[in-house]
């Protein structure tokens, strides 16, 4: 399998290290099952209308996306020579906006997540909720397939495996707490597992080393934005833990710019 790393978004509103934050994104070419997305960004419909899509308190206030159709998945995809209609599948780390925004792109596609993730989004029950979730960007009826049982274990950590019709080399990983049914997602490439950890940090800084630290701002950002902050400690440093004893395996989250830049210059197939 080849993987893309593909940034389908730059937030502009907030920062590490003086760099804005990115959207990663992974397209993920399997031999049977057609192109895979895991997350898709922000999708052509967000940058065509930012604020009523996202809501003018995430555009104007603390986002500040650029606006910038040439980040939207599937213009990157066309730009790599497949058509969207090849993305056959999307695994979601969760249902924040930022990160489903690109579905609509993809009306044919089928979307694979956790059941807890999915149940959520559908409630929208609380502030946080409302404001993160938004029902237009899955007003098209996509195909949701849920999961919740777990089978084998991956290094240490709850898996879910067999996700339908997809290869047995993506898993789905639980790493609740940033949202109530957040997962990271795990694929076995060529060269070794990447571990795409979504949202459940933002500064490297919180999983790596013997003591969790984080900048500032996005400390900030992710003590307003989190559902349960004992979980995304918790999970945090299950990650450290993972790092210490896993170095071969590549883990990222969804924002960090320096990831991203990293695993783009790695070997890895990309696009920015």
């Amino acid at each position: 399998m080849k993987v893309h790393h593909l940034s389908c978004a730059c937030i502009q509103g907030l920062s590490i290290r003086g760099r804005h934050l990115a959207c990663h994104v992974l397209l993920v070419e399997t031999p049977q099952s057609g192109l895979v997305l895991v997350d898709t960004g922000l999708g052509s419909a967000d940058y065509a209308d930012l604020p009523s899509r996202l809501g003018g308190e995430f555009v104007h206030l603390y986002a500040r996306p650029r606006r910038d159709p040439s980040l939207a998945a599937i213009e990157q995809i066309k730009a790599l020579g497949f058509a969207p209609e090849d993305v056959r599948h999307i695994v979601l780390t969760h249902m924040d906006l930022d990160h489903v925004g690109g579905l609509s792109d993809f009306p044919h596609a089928r979307i694979h997540l956790h059941a807890a993730e999915l149940d959520a989004a559908m409630a929208r029950r609380g502030f946080k909720a409302k404001r993160r979730y938004r029902p237009l960007m899955w007003a098209h009826g996509p195909d949701f397939r849920t999961y919740s049982e777990e089978g084998e274990p991956w290094f240490g950590f709850e898996a879910v495996r067999g996700l339908e019709g997809l290869p047995p080399e993506l898993l789905l990983v639980p790493l609740f707490g940033h949202t109530l049914g957040h997962c990271g997602v795990a694929v076995d490439t060529p060269g070794g597992w990447l571990f795409h950890a979504g949202d459940a940090y933002f500064d490297p800084n919180e999983v790596n080393g013997p003591k969790r630290r984080c900048e500032t701002q996005v400390a900030l950002f992710q003590a307003i934005v989190t559902t349960n902050r004992k979980a995304r400690f918790h999970n945090q440093a299950r990650l450290r833990a993972l790092n210490a004893a896993h170095p071969e395996i590549r883990v990222f989250c969804a924002h960090n710019p320096w990831e991203l830049e990293a695993a783009q210059s790695s070997g890895q197939p990309s696009v920015s």
